[in-house]
Formats: structure tokens, sequence, C-alpha cells
């Protein structure tokens, strides 16, 4: 089984915050956000604690593209040491970094 991608998750906890606002009953939500993402009614139950949870919409994040850099061996080892020292991922290091360095020099886009 798969795990959906972090903007699918957004979406349907999004869509079963609406169907609960909508004062849908909780078993014929979790069928139409089951029918409509085509998921099983467990996992649409998941959601639908999940939105309840939130009480609010959810951001749905940005897209993700790889992006390839070459790095010298010495750094390579040093990012990834850090991330199994951290628990982070390669990807959110990365992407910390570079958020830093872009607003170290002011720019907030």
């Amino acid at each position: 089984m798969a795990r959906s991608s972090g903007s699918e998750r957004a979406r349907r906890i999004n869509d079963a915050l609406e169907l609960i606002e909508r004062h849908e009953p909780v078993s014929q939500a979790a069928e139409s956000l089951a029918q409509r993402h085509r998921i099983s009614k467990r996992q649409a139950y998941r959601y639908l604690r999940e939105a309840k949870a939130a009480g609010k919409r959810v951001p749905i994040p940005d897209a993700k593209v790889a992006f390839t850099v070459k790095l010298s061996r010495k750094l390579a080892a040093r990012v990834r040491g850090h991330a199994k020292s951290s628990g982070l991922g390669l990807s959110e290091i990365v992407t910390r970094a570079l958020k830093a360095f872009l607003l170290k020099r002011g720019d907030r886009g």
C-alpha cells in the first residue's frame, strides 16, 4: 500500500472537513470520501478523525521536485551523518538550510 503525498493527505483532510461541516452522518461522509478518493472506508474514517481534530482547513503543501546537486564527499558525508543523528531526511535538512540561506539574503518568496 502506498502512502499518500502531503498534498493528497491535505486535500483528503480538507474534503473530510467539508463533509463534517455539511453535517453529513459520519458513515455517509466516510462512504463519500472513500469513493471520491478511491480509498478504503477505514482510511476515510481516519481522515474524518484528523479533520475533526484539526477543526480547520489544512494548507496544501507545494509540490516537490527532484533537484540534483553535486557536493564534495566530505560535505555529503557530514550531511548524511547529521541526517542519521537528527532523524531528519536529507531533503528536509537541505530544504531547511536553503530556506535559512535565502531568508538571510532577504529573499522571503
